[in-house]
């Protein structure tokens, strides 16, 4: 005893005594351009709980989650079976990690897993996306003794440095060469890929079938086209499905809209966490794995330390049922089609709103100059001082005023996603489209509080010059 307190950690206290520094001790000891950036988008708020799609601040009110933690949240937050399955694999007290043994856990979630994708044979457990990439990377190069692989312009597979390489933002990569030696093609240019391919020292293509940065999905019949190309030039199709599988996009894996499309390694992470713990697992074919695990002498020649542990495979085998269970992936696609159907009806309604796609419960707005002259001289206002600030106006108001979280699809680019928890229904839709029109309805009347923010956007964005 001291102070005639209790000894010993007590998260509660700790979290009550010290949880009002949250802005100030991130500022001092990390990533202090963070809060920075908050502040100044006035996004600067304090949560204090959360379930399904929704947040709570301290006053009580509800905010609408149309971002799911970058799509990490695909049951909601705190989905009450996941919950269960934890409490329960911690209460069960396992012998986990002893990494001399082969507890179930690991075996019986890549056998759902796989179930998903009968073509495919085994996987590999790391905890997290970026870790999925660098898997089929490290697997692909070794199964083809090739050392290069390709990926499309404005592809987002992960910051680590192998990752990286095949990361088509020059935002993301400027400053960190020299990189891995691969080579970008646009998304849908068979052309392009069989230039390269028949230089003949391509590993793989990654790709994701439905590009994060944008919304930018593959031309029907692409992928499809691209997996006989690289069969025909014995290279590999890598599908990245960290954000869209899962039943994102309205089927399990989004590379499934195209009949026949079989990639030889599939990697998936973020709503196979539940929410809880990370986790990443690259799926891929028998004769892959059997290479680069060729003999006992290789059976550590890639491994994770926390690969497959305990909580993660508990939380993964807790989703999968739940998707199961609530039909998750039908949920998605019809409410999906129903958030996209409403929003793509006011295209014609508002100049700003050039155009409304994606697939499931991914979807992307985006805007574009107005035919006006009133309205055109805002626009090019803010695309001189940066590009990307017109959807950070409507990112904007739509928490400070109408609560709902979204964000913008990437740097210097008019376009918002949607990735909300595939949870959602009529009721989440409603409310969004609702508050939408009026941030829209604002911006084409002239609104004040909505271009005055506008023009602290364009002081901001010319002071960071």
């Amino acid at each position: 005893m001291t102070d005639g307190g209790p000894k010993g950690f007590d998260l509660a206290r700790l979290l009550a005594e010290r949880g009002a520094e949250r802005y100030e001790l991130h500022t001092k000891y990390l990533n202090h351009q963070l809060p920075r950036m908050l502040h100044t988008i006035g996004f600067d708020k304090v949560y204090e709980r959360a379930e399904g799609a929704y947040f709570w601040d301290a006053d009580g009110q509800d905010y609408l989650d149309m971002l799911a933690g970058f799509g990490v949240m695909g049951l909601g937050r705190h989905h009450p079976v996941v919950r269960k399955a934890l409490h329960d694999v911690l209460d069960a007290s396992l012998a986990d990690l002893t990494r001399f043994d082969c507890q179930p856990l690991p075996g019986l979630l890549a056998e759902k897993l796989l179930a998903h994708s009968p073509h495919l044979d085994r996987v590999f457990f790391g905890n997290s996306g970026t870790e999925a990439v660098e898997t089929a990377l490290k697997f692909a190069r070794y199964a083809t003794g090739r050392p290069r692989v390709l990926y499309c312009t404005h592809a987002f597979h992960g910051l680590t440095t192998g990752s990286l390489s095949v990361n088509g933002e020059s935002g993301f990569r400027d400053g960190f060469a020299p990189l891995l030696p691969d080579t970008a093609v646009p998304l849908g240019d068979l052309a392009a890929l069989e230039r390269e391919l028949k230089r003949g020292d391509v590993a793989a293509l990654i790709v994701e079938p439905i590009q994060g940065k944008g919304v930018h999905e593959a031309p029907p019949g692409y992928l499809l086209a691209a997996q006989q190309l690289l069969h025909r030039h014995k290279a590999l199709l890598i599908a990245d499905e960290v954000q869209t599988g899962l039943g994102r996009t309205g089927d399990f894996y989004a590379y499934q809209h195209d009949e026949g499309v079989e990639p030889d390694l599939v990697c998936v992470a973020k709503a196979l966490s539940g929410g809880y713990v990370p986790v990443g697992a690259t799926l891929g074919k028998e004769w892959i794995f059997k290479k680069v695990y060729s003999s006992m002498d290789r059976v550590l020649v890639h491994s994770a330390s926390f690969g497959s542990n305990a909580q993660a495979m508990a939380a993964g085998l807790a989703v999968l049922s739940v998707m199961e269970d609530e039909e998750i992936v039908a949920n998605a696609r019809v409410t999906g089609e129903l958030l996209r159907s409403r929003l793509a009806a006011l295209v014609d309604r508002y100049e700003l709103l050039h155009d409304v796609r994606g697939r499931g419960l991914m979807v992307g707005i985006e805007f574009g100059k107005p035919s006006s002259m009133r309205l055109r001289g805002r626009w090019t206002m803010l695309q001189t001082a940066r590009k990307g600030l017109f959807a950070q106006m409507v990112v904007v108001p739509l928490l400070q005023k109408h609560r709902i979280l979204t964000q913008v699809s990437g740097d210097h680019l008019e376009v918002i996603k949607l990735i909300p928890p595939l949870t959602i229904g009529e009721r989440e839709v409603d409310r969004f489209v609702e508050a939408f029109t009026a941030v829209m309805d604002d911006a084409h009347g002239g609104g004040g509080l909505m271009w005055d923010f506008g023009k602290t956007l364009v002081k901001q964005a010319v002071a960071n010059r």
